[in-house]
């Protein structure tokens, strides 16, 4: 088995969308509803105004806060440590949605049941990036296994500055900011 983790190189990102795009294409994300967002974070003041970029979807966190809530059990941690949901269980209260810290899941309109970035877990069993690292342009996206001390994700915690988003939240997510630069985030 597999611990996987994803991270997003703040230095690389451009904003351009594509991972946003890749991601409602690839998992077929209802219109006006998404699993991954991108927001424009504005600091400072002219003439050195500064604009980061924030990556906000599942974390598919160690000690996930909607799998603790939710009442049926259709949210549960697989075997790779990948936060799921049976959708088949799921009754659409939104317990899940409330315990969540950031603010990663909707209620699906098609269907009635609680959704989220999976990262995507269906490419990755093939052997596949999950779509939003594939398709992103300058490599800001890294996915890869904690536990194989070469991969891909190992590198990349291990050559840059790494920051965990609400980190006082105690979820111990598995989704890292790199080389961040601004020190207080609001939105």
């Amino acid at each position: 088995m597999a611990r996987y983790a994803m991270a997003v190189d703040l230095e690389k990102c451009v904003g351009c969308g594509a991972c946003v795009v890749a991601c409602k294409a690839e998992n077929e994300v209802p219109e006006g509803k998404f699993r991954l967002v991108t927001y424009e974070i504005e600091q400072g003041h002219f003439p050195d105004p500064k604009i980061e970029l924030r990556h906000e979807q599942c974390r598919h966190c160690d000690n996930a806060p909607c799998v603790a809530v939710c009442p049926t059990r259709a949210s549960y941690v697989d075997d790779n440590g990948l936060v799921r949901l049976d959708y088949t269980k799921c009754i659409g209260c939104k317990a899940c949605m409330v315990a969540c810290p950031y603010d990663a899941r909707f209620i699906n309109p098609d269907g009635g049941y609680a959704d989220k970035c999976t990262y995507c877990f269906h490419r990755v069993e093939r052997g596949e990036k999950p779509a939003c690292v594939k398709t992103c342009p300058t490599g800001a996206r890294i996915f890869g296994d904690l536990d194989d001390p070469r991969s891909d994700i190992n590198k990349a915690l291990s050559d840059n500055r790494v920051s965990i988003p609400k980190k006082e939240a105690g979820t111990e997510p598995k989704f890292f900011y790199l080389n961040e630069e601004l020190t207080e985030v609001t939105h």
